[in-house]
């Protein structure tokens, strides 16, 4: 796969997914890059901007085909688009638990499925999609996001499988913390109960949620995350299905693993290799 090439990123206004819009540009590529509503990103001649809500499966099938009926092809599809929820699983409405799965686990499904059909086509195509050191280990309190991160990874590692030989590669990205909003205003919450308050307290340094709407978390910076996963569709000989972004990733990941491995190992027919 060869520049220039047609890139589809959703989620695309704020934060990661503004960052891979302009670098995507910035490297010749032409990007579709979708959005709820209002947005500010530039005009460019190589950037279509598509309304898209990814919970509407139809919605995603036509976003697909409008991007391939424009630039005659999609070679890479980012599906980025998410958001974070903080919430004990008792606190957790029916509403917020179907919304945050319908956004961060079956509106990359969606577009994964009218991707590939395309992609097959080709015989090439790469789809990454954006998951989070969270989605191997959990933290209280934000269980039904770790659950929604766990099944986009558990899809994707077999549908890693199911399309290869057609040429379609997979990543799973695993940032760390980014650089963004997403703790702060774009981070949804749970009406509490008193129950928890003390665990809040031990997390959070508060009891309080919603906490203050923030600019920023910390982290590494949405930039340079594009930039790395930039790198890794460009580079074609790495066989990595999982791909840790910022310096903290590597060791959050292994602190997670090894606490699983710690549990499995309570069982005497489980043999540490």
């Amino acid at each position: 796969m060869t520049s220039p090439q047609t890139w589809m990123i959703t989620g695309a206004n704020r934060g990661l997914g503004r960052a891979l819009t302009l670098a995507a540009l910035e490297a010749d590529h032409a990007v579709v890059a979708t959005v709820r509503g209002a947005h500010s990103l530039p005009e460019h001649k190589r950037l279509e901007i598509q309304q898209l809500d990814v919970r509407d499966r139809l919605g995603a099938f036509a976003a697909v085909a409008g991007a391939v009926a424009r630039f005659g092809r999609l070679d890479v599809l980012v599906n980025n688009a998410g958001y974070g929820h903080i919430g004990a699983v008792e606190e957790a409405t029916e509403e917020e638990a179907r919304t945050v799965f319908d956004t961060d686990l079956l509106g990359p499904l969606w577009l994964s499925q009218a991707a590939i059909p395309i992609m097959r086509a080709q015989g090439v195509g790469h789809i990454v999609q954006i998951s989070t050191v969270g989605a191997v280990g959990t933290m209280p309190t934000l269980g039904l996001y770790n659950a929604a991160k766990w099944g986009l990874e558990g899809f994707s590692e077999a549908m890693a499988a199911e399309v290869g030989r057609f040429g379609i590669r997979v990543t799973i990205a695993e940032p760390g913390a980014i650089d963004t909003d997403w703790a702060g205003g774009s981070m949804r919450f749970s009406s509490p109960v008193a129950a928890y308050d003390d665990l809040r307290t031990e997390l959070f340094g508060s009891a309080i949620v919603p906490w203050p709407a923030a600019e920023a978390s910390g982290g590494t910076p949405p930039e340079k995350v594009a930039a790395e996963i930039l790198a890794h569709v460009r580079e074609l000989s790495d066989p990595r299905l999982r791909l840790l972004i910022g310096d903290d990733a590597p060791g959050q990941v292994e602190a997670a693993l090894k606490l699983r491995h710690e549990d499995y190992a309570r069982d005497p027919r489980f043999h540490s290799r």
